[in-house]
């Protein structure tokens, strides 16, 4: 079964959500709701250092016609097609703001044509909670969690974070 691109799962994902009333932009990837925008970020891999930054900033680009805004990102979730190394992983649960506000997904393992995917979110985000379950029903992806190097046991860690 050929498993589909990032970017196709995502416009998959935005379709579901504006049939929920949600509000999606047809260009950028976010999703508003409640006045709050939950911000996807899609890229191969992230450096830790450009990922605290991107975390600090928060900012979302809003085009309304042809003009454009920034808004604060309430939530982003940074979709992955390479397993994050251990200290991307480190700087999530080493600051108490970024786990309350960004999901990390890898999905490395469904762009090689598996049923597995690895999730870090504890943002309590309706709209990666949503994610998540599209990601169950609609490709049969098995979400397992993504660990805390420093915490868990590398037995669990070494397969997906090496």
């Amino acid at each position: 079964m050929k498993m589909p691109k990032i970017w196709e799962i995502l416009e998959r994902f935005k379709d579901l959500c504006r049939s929920h009333g949600w509000k999606s932009s047809e260009k950028d990837d976010w999703i508003e709701i409640r006045n709050e925008y939950h911000n996807f970020l899609w890229t191969r891999n992230i450096n830790p250092s450009s990922f605290r930054r991107i975390a600090a900033n928060r900012k979302c680009v809003v085009q309304e016609g042809l003009s454009y805004r920034v808004v604060e990102a309430s939530y982003t979730a940074c979709l992955l097609s390479e397993t994050p190394p251990k200290t991307l992983v480190n700087a999530i649960f080493e600051n108490p703001d970024f786990s309350k506000r960004i999901a990390l997904y890898n999905l490395s393992p469904v762009l090689e044509g598996k049923n597995l995917g690895f999730k870090l979110n504890y943002t309590g985000s309706p709209v990666f909670e949503e994610f998540e379950k599209f990601l169950r029903k609609e490709l049969k992806v098995e979400l397992k969690p993504i660990l805390n190097p420093e915490i868990d046991s590398e037995k669990h860690t070494i397969t997906r974070l090496a």
